[in-house]
């Protein structure tokens, strides 16, 4: 490797042959199980071009290890997931958005539960990085969407310190631990793009991080936008089980004509959909009263936050046909616009966003 080498970091100092650089790589644990790019010196300086913070400011402390994610340690990263050098503010943000207490990264990370995180893209930035927002927005085949949430990840684990099977005890895990990444469609989309939503201009680039444990999508034909907001608010309530009375939350995502007919039947804001589907979404006592998520509310603090519903939640006790209405704060749903065009919606469960922020203070 050059002898002028000056970045603080431990970068590998083997030979170039990609062959050693990964066998060493993945016998040290610092992989995600993939072959990596080498992160040469000279690699992690073109990385570095991106952004014009210093590489030894530390940009977030990392959870579980409380590791320091330095930019230039970011920067590492990245070329190791594969991103382009324009891809960085983007892990940047990502990573700092992450790390706000209010994200509980360590839970998420240390827990037995197949946690993850997904981070999405919106504003000028999306369309210059060409980050998918269109057909196959959950799969394979982009190099943004892939590398920039496999980034995110990789940091985790090589600066955090949440290695499978020690820290990270995910009991059976999930694909979305490699990477989750994508665009909202805004181009399609009916509704204001989601980062306006949170408070941002239109012109602004952004990137909002969101809790997730899996994506369940339904696919049906003509509905028709009240009948497809009938059948999210049904279908959410019996795919996903681990619903929480006191602090359920959800991400939708809609494919743009399931929004289109949403619109067009009356929905002209994402607010008044949530509203609907939180006033629709309905699931019997007795199946929600069997599921061992509901064992937590004997605790005291779970107790406390479902004192508004006490009499509502005895009735329901008592009668196991009783339909009980999960979601009874639509602020804690997001609707977003994604997919290609062929009336699909996909449920982000326990899609909570924790944080939208602006790319431009890390670039």
């Amino acid at each position: 490797m050059a002898g002028h080498f000056s970045l603080q970091s431990d970068v590998l100092r083997l030979s170039d042959a990609v062959e050693a650089v990964n066998e060493h790589f993945h016998a040290e644990g610092l992989t995600d199980g993939l072959p990596i790019i080498p992160p040469t010196p000279e690699a992690v300086r073109r990385m570095l071009t991106y952004t014009d913070l210093d590489p030894q400011d530390v940009v977030a402390i990392v959870p579980p290890m409380n590791g320091q994610a330095t930019v230039e340690k970011i920067a590492i990263n990245a070329v190791m997931a594969g991103c382009l050098p324009q891809y960085l503010p983007v892990v940047i943000t990502a990573v700092h958005a992450l790390a706000d207490d209010a994200f509980n990264l360590y839970g998420i990370l240390a827990t037995t539960h197949p946690c993850s995180n997904l981070v999405i893209v919106n504003g000028p930035i999306a369309q210059e990085l060409a980050i998918n927002a269109g057909y196959n927005v959950l799969g394979q085949g982009w190099r943004s969407n892939a590398s920039i949430g496999r980034a995110v990840r990789l940091i985790m684990t090589n600066v955090g310190g949440a290695l499978p099977g020690t820290v990270d005890r995910a009991t059976q895990g999930s694909p979305a631990k490699y990477t989750y990444c994508f665009a909202e469609n805004q181009s399609q989309s009916p509704w204001e793009p989601f980062h306006v939503t949170q408070g941002f201009k239109p012109t602004d680039s952004t990137v909002s991080v969101f809790s997730l444990w899996s994506v369940i999508s339904s696919r049906g034909g003509y509905w028709g936008g009240l009948n497809h907001a009938y059948t999210a608010a049904q279908e959410y309530c019996f795919m996903v089980q681990n619903i929480n009375l006191h602090r359920s939350a959800c991400t939708i995502i809609m494919d743009p004509i399931v929004a289109k007919y949403c619109y067009d039947d009356g929905f002209d804001t994402q607010s008044k959909l949530m509203t609907y589907i939180s006033e629709n979404a309905t699931i019997s006592a007795g199946l929600y009263w069997a599921s061992d998520h509901v064992a937590g509310f004997n605790m005291p603090a779970a107790r406390q936050a479902l004192e508004p519903y006490s009499s509502y939640l005895k009735a329901a006790q008592r009668d196991p046909n009783t339909l009980i209405k999960p979601f009874f704060n639509p602020k804690r749903m997001n609707v977003l616009v994604a997919g290609g065009s062929t009336q699909a919606i996909s449920f982000v469960t326990d899609g909570s966003l924790v944080k939208c922020i602006s790319i431009d203070k890390w670039k």
